[in-house]
């Protein structure tokens, strides 16, 4: 495993943090890769951007630990939550658990805009992180490439073998 600059990944994230995220849900991830076909170094590299390795405010108060969007027109008490993103109306799927989330996750990916990245199979997270980027999951023109370092760094393909 090779290491690169941890302020380019994120500036308030420390690696600790990071790898004791990976601890808490590697099996998780391997599990839902397993069911899905979704990567485990995605679905743990994204978590972890997503939401500052389980610390960020949507993480701990709304365990929405992907940034899922919601887009109900009536949502019930507990559905979702409103938080700063791209605009101050976005609102936020909550989740009773940090499992949920990651089910959630895995079906949000089964979507037709994302389905086609299921043919890449598991083992090539490099084609799955433009892919997604590709496809509109995030707004940041560098989420690829962020998203890839991070895999890299915390060696998190390593998953992908299970």
């Amino acid at each position: 495993m090779f290491l690169l600059p941890l302020c380019a990944i994120a500036q308030n994230q420390s690696f600790d943090a990071r790898i004791e995220y990976v601890k808490k849900f590697k099996d998780l991830a391997i599990k839902e890769m397993e069911r899905t076909g979704v990567p485990a170094s995605i679905k743990l590299g994204q978590a972890i951007l997503e939401s500052n390795a389980g610390q960020s405010t949507l993480a701990v108060e709304a365990n929405n630990h992907f940034g899922i969007k919601c887009f109900a027109r009536n949502c019930k008490k507990g559905h979702c939550s409103n938080y700063t993103d791209d605009s101050h109306k976005d609102f936020f799927r909550a989740y009773p658990n940090a499992n949920e989330s990651y089910h959630a996750h895995s079906l949000f990916l089964q979507k037709d805009r994302y389905k086609h990245l299921k043919k890449l199979g598991t083992k090539n997270y490099k084609s799955w992180a433009h892919g997604l980027r590709k496809a509109g999951y995030a707004t940041d023109k560098k989420y690829a490439p962020k998203l890839i370092k991070l895999i890299e760094v915390l060696n998190l393909n390593r998953f992908d073998n299970k």
